[in-house]
């Protein structure tokens, strides 16, 4: 066993769904979680940028001597291939875990996807499906505004409906049976979400495969936490310490205890 933390990280406040899935799964383990706030979204980015703020992130997370890290974000995951064995911890990614469990759940193979700009440039998600069954129809949908509207708190009403109802039109077309939310913001918007595509259709959370995904490879790594006395997070931020802690409890759905460090990322 270890008790040394997990490390997780976003580009903001959505990798803490990850982390209120990963405090339920495995409610004995320590976390370190990094948002980087002062750079969301990373979406948006070129990918040789987002490159560069997955290597700082990592960099980051090591200094706190963990034993595992879970990338919750979809973008930065992307590219976690291309920079994973550059590191001597291993990284988890959401990419894997809610492919796999969008190909188990679903009935007549067609999925659908929905991500940032650069999830879905990027086909990973293609590329993971595909891997595991090449007769699944894969649809792609780019959210752009998904972001900022659920860091904004706007997760029901006109706003978030008007653009789900644009950005879900392709996936209706198609009758898509499963989606991935590909994008850890994403769950906040699920009621949004089904109320367009109604309630046959499979939601995958994205971060909640990744903790279940984490919690199969603790155990086979033989490095869980088998104390029972509770694990403890600590919670890191690029900027604005006082607004992640009073927005941070939508995502987390409980109010943020402990205190919240921002520290310059740009120094990893």
């Amino acid at each position: 066993m270890s008790n040394k933390p997990i490390g997780i990280f976003d580009s903001g406040l959505g990798g803490l769904t990850c982390v209120r899935e990963v405090m339920k799964i495995l409610p004995n383990e320590n976390i370190i979680y990094f948002g980087d706030t002062s750079r969301v979204p990373y979406g948006t980015r070129s990918r040789d940028t987002i490159i560069k703020y997955v290597r700082q992130d990592i960099n980051f997370l090591k200094k706190f001597d963990i034993k595992f890290i879970i990338v919750a974000c979809g973008t930065a995951s992307t590219v976690l291939p291309m920079i994973a064995d550059e590191f001597d911890v291993e990284i988890l990614g959401v990419v894997s875990p809610a492919s796999a469990e969008a190909v188990r759940v679903t009935k007549h193979k067609k999925i659908g996807v929905l991500g940032t700009i650069g999830t879905v440039n990027s086909n990973k998600y293609h590329e993971g499906i595909f891997k595991l069954d090449s007769s699944i129809e894969v649809v792609s949908q780019a959210c752009p505004l998904f972001v900022p509207l659920v860091e904004n708190g706007h997760l029901s009403g006109g706003l978030p409906t008007l653009a789900a109802k644009e950005y879900l039109q392709p996936l209706k077309e198609a009758k898509v049976d499963t989606v991935i939310l590909g994008c850890t913001h994403y769950p906040l918007l699920s009621n949004v979400i089904r109320e367009i595509l109604g309630n046959d259709v499979n939601l995958v959370d994205a971060g909640r495969a990744a903790a279940l995904s984490a919690l199969e490879r603790l155990a086979e790594l033989d490095i869980e936490n088998k104390s029972d006395s509770g694990g403890r997070v600590q919670y890191f931020v690029s900027d604005d310490a006082a607004g992640f802690s009073k927005r941070g409890g939508m995502f987390l759905e409980r109010e943020i205890t402990g205190s919240v460090k921002q520290i310059n990322i740009e120094d990893y």
